[in-house]
């Protein structure tokens, strides 16, 4: 009889997102609290460690102008992509990680449709909350001026260019977010899937993934919330463009790890049914 593991072999994948899942569906719910501060650290993160990324590009283009800035470019990158790592392993919520965790719950019938939202909900919330503490942080300071609130307000910029841009703007940004999203919860799945026992290899995948998405120029919602509040507290934001970005945005993020990884992979994987199906068919 042919093993299923090897039919099958994201098994533990899906086992271990369902019990992640469980303990989010508890949480959320009984300790709403707690699930929202552990949400809002993970925007803390994001917000510290984008910061940092666009103070890595300042210092390369002040050095060197145009010559520089691909290595600033590079290397702020690189320094971004310690975000996931630190909050994996700080045990924060990532709205964009639980996209796909929901999706293969809704998948398996573990969890419904608003509870689904729920967790969602809570979880950008936290983040917004989060990012907010740090943009209020950075408006209270120097940390945001000169140079690196001129690459802010550039990264702003650019990011709600998309808007203005008609049809084809709005496709590139979706695209854009499908791709982030992607790269994301395809890093998760691999940290998930028990085949990487090593914690630095794990590291190394996560920060390989962040570093791919922000090099390129892929888009993810939770660091465009928090860009976009740190720009607006330091020189004003048009939040109509802000707000039509971050729903094309989301929207992406959820189809590039909720469908294309999370429903993607709970069908490959349910071996039930795929063998439910080749039961049927040889009785036929």
């Amino acid at each position: 009889m042919t093993d299923t593991s090897q039919l099958f072999p994201g098994k533990q994948f899906i086992s271990t997102v369902l019990d992640a899942l469980e303990s989010k569906t508890a949480m959320s719910g009984a300790l709403a609290r707690v699930y929202l501060m552990r949400a809002a650290m993970a925007g803390v993160i994001i917000g510290i460690l984008y910061l940092a990324d666009f103070a890595v590009l300042a210092v390369f283009t002040e050095i060197g102008g145009g010559n520089f800035s691909a290595l600033g470019t590079i290397f702020g990158s690189l320094v971004f992509g310690f975000a996931l790592v630190f909050i994996y392993f700080s045990k924060s919520e990532l709205l964009t990680s639980n996209m796909m965790i929901v999706s293969i719950g809704r998948y398996y019938k573990r969890i419904t449709v608003l509870k689904s939202l729920r967790i969602l909900s809570l979880c950008y919330l936290g983040n917004f909350l989060g990012g907010l503490a740090v943009a209020l942080l950075v408006w209270g300071s120097t940390l945001a001026d000169g140079a690196v609130g001129d690459q802010l307000v550039a990264a702003s910029d650019h990011k709600l260019s998309y808007l203005t841009e008609g049809v084809t703007g709005w496709t590139d940004l979706f695209i854009r977010a499908i791709l982030c999203n992607f790269m994301i919860n395809l890093a998760m799945l691999l940290v998930y899937n028990g085949t990487i026992k090593e914690d630095f290899v794990k590291a190394l995948v996560m920060i390989v993934a962040v570093f791919i998405f922000a090099f390129i120029g892929f888009e993810h919602s939770v660091a465009n919330t928090v860009v976009f509040t740190i720009v607006g507290f330091q020189d004003g934001i048009d939040i109509g463009l802000a707000l039509g970005n971050l729903a094309i945005v989301l929207a992406g993020n959820f189809i590039g790890g909720g469908l294309l990884i999370g429903i993607y992979y709970a069908y490959a994987n349910d071996a039930q049914k795929h063998l439910d199906r080749q039961a049927r068919r040889g009785h036929r």
